[in-house]
């Protein structure tokens, strides 16, 4: 990547990330109950697994969201630089934090190819464009676990978070659609 580009993508992040904080709670708990509405409305059923993940900070969603999906849901393990491992979500009392403070699942780790049991993946997103690249926090935790399936990728993002452009790099894993509290679901 180069500097010109990490740097654009270092400025966007942080923007997004500052327009985040500034999201009133009050505004968040309603995108919240809106998302979680719109979960339960996917067309997904109870013999199929979805992969998801619990929202922190100011991240749009809840664990709310997570309860009102249907079927089987995995939730991302960290473990380090590898992809992603995934474990069986049971309800909220099954969640403790992991080493970076993200809550996780107590249960057995199903490692990272479980994903690819997925019949669609909620993923975190700082940003979408219109022809779905995808703006993360910059781990690369998703990319290096995305680019091993062929599930819908759906993210989970506010309104304004669908965007025009973003700086992408030809081997992104590109979004199928998104998911914003006022839209629903989009397909890209």
């Amino acid at each position: 990547m180069t500097s010109d580009l990490r740097d654009r993508k270092a400025t966007e992040r942080a923007r997004l990330l500052a327009a985040r904080r500034a999201v009133p709670a009050s505004v968040r708990s309603l995108e919240a109950t809106m998302l979680a509405r719109h979960v339960a409305a996917l067309d997904v059923s109870a013999d199929q697994t979805v992969c998801a993940y619990v929202p922190v900070g100011s991240e749009p969603g809840s664990v709310e969201m997570l309860s009102a999906l249907p079927g089987r849901v995995l939730l991302p393990v960290v473990t380090g630089l590898e992809p992603l491992e995934w474990a069986l979500f049971t309800g909220v009392d099954s969640l403790r934090p992991g080493p970076l403070k993200l809550l996780e699942p107590t249960g057995p780790r199903l490692g990272p190819s479980a994903i690819r049991e997925a019949s669609l993946i909620l993923v975190p997103a700082l940003a979408v464009d219109r022809s779905g690249v995808r703006l993360g926090r910059g781990a690369g935790h998703y990319d290096r676990s995305l680019a091993q399936v062929k599930a819908p990728l759906v993210a989970v993002i506010r309104d304004s978070e669908f965007v025009d452009s973003l700086p992408g790099e030809p081997h992104d894993v590109r979004m199928t659609g998104v998911l914003t509290p006022s839209v629903g679901l989009r397909w890209l």
